[in-house]
């Protein structure tokens, strides 16, 4: 009964020992509040001029694509051309087999001659009394008829082949010799290149869209030329979304000067900031609780006290963030235990 006694005793006097240490290690006050002092460090909110630059890639291609054909159907009788090759302006690139079609155009001229003939003998025969007035017009409108169709099969056998319209070069070869082909059926796919007109078509996002404007300065490299960069500007902006991707294109007039590049080249662009502006900038060791373009910072309210405020980050610069909302009139954010505080933390700044 003695021994039960001590034991009892020793168990409340070590219960007691541990509760007299806890309080003494945590520093709880009356109200239940911890008042354990964190160890800080704060950094000087300080402004920086942000670019804003937007980056991109794409493909590389020209301004005019353009699909050549036939106007009238036939067989393919050469196609004069293979894929990537350049062409020069008025170049025969494919041709129709004519037998059929000079058959035509042979039967329509002797027709159009047997008309005229029947027409010049009609006025003779009207002028001896012989022919009525109706006849004789009647012979008239059939002249006429002869002839504008030997005007359309003419016309027509001019277009039993295929000459450039432009310089420029073969993306694809889609008809092959010995094929048969109906009226406007591609043949060649083909890219112009007058005047180097060579565009970059790039995808951005919705907010990166709203910032570029038509004629914006950009520089462009490709990767098959990687020494060397070309100037640019912003050609062309679509007015709606890639169903596939759900970026908005964006298309750029590119100064290649003697380069010559394949299309679909893989080409990267720097489109330069319209204008510069000053944003506080703050290390990114200061935020918290990112998410997205969305963080927290802590900024010291006096009394060794912290205070928790909400920022929108505008862009990341390495170990840098350029805040564009949630820093006005604020001085100095904390950079170091950050994690560890709450608006009820009492700090010590350190150097």
């Amino acid at each position: 009964m003695k021994t039960i006694s001590t034991l009892s005793f020793c168990i409340c006097l070590g219960t007691l020992f541990v509760s007299c240490g806890h309080q003494e290690n945590g520093k709880v006050n009356r109200s239940g509040q911890s008042t354990e002092i964190i160890p800080v460090k704060v950094i000087s909110v300080s402004s920086q001029k942000s670019s804003e630059d937007i980056f991109a890639t794409g493909l590389l291609t020209t301004e005019n694509e353009a699909i050549y054909s036939f106007k009238i159907g036939g067989v393919v009788s050469k196609v004069l051309v293979e894929e990537g090759q350049f062409f020069k302006k008025g170049q025969t690139l494919a041709l129709l087999n004519t037998t059929e079609i000079t058959a035509g155009y042979e039967q329509a001229r002797l027709n159009s001659e047997k008309a005229q003939r029947d027409y010049d003998r009609a006025v003779h025969l009207y002028s001896d009394s012989v022919y009525t007035l109706e006849q004789l017009q009647n012979t008239k409108t059939g002249l006429d008829i002869a002839q504008k169709a030997a005007e359309a099969v003419a016309f027509n056998k001019q277009y039993s082949q295929i000459n450039a319209t432009s310089d420029g070069f073969v993306t694809k070869k889609i008809a092959h010799e010995g094929e048969i082909v109906g009226p406007g059926t591609p043949v060649l796919a083909i890219n112009e290149t007058d005047d180097n007109n060579y565009i970059l078509k790039v995808g951005v996002t919705d907010k990166e869209w709203a910032a570029i404007s038509i004629r914006q300065r950009a520089v462009v490299t490709l990767d098959g030329y990687p020494n060397k960069s070309f100037e640019a500007y912003v050609f062309r902006k679509s007015l709606t979304s890639d169903r596939a991707t759900g970026s908005f294109q964006i298309e750029l007039k590119t100064k290649l000067g003697d380069v010559k590049p394949a299309t679909g080249m893989f080409g990267k662009v720097q489109i330069i900031a319209a204008q510069n502006h000053s944003l506080p900038v703050i290390p990114y060791d200061a935020l918290i609780e990112a998410d997205g373009n969305k963080a927290f910072v802590y900024t010291t309210s006096g009394n060794n006290k912290v205070k928790k405020v909400p920022v929108v980050i505008s862009q990341f610069d390495n170990q840098k963030a350029y805040i564009s909302q949630g820093l006005e009139n604020i001085r100095e954010v904390v950079v170091a235990n950050s994690s560890y505080l709450n608006e009820n933390s009492t700090i010590k700044i350190i150097q």
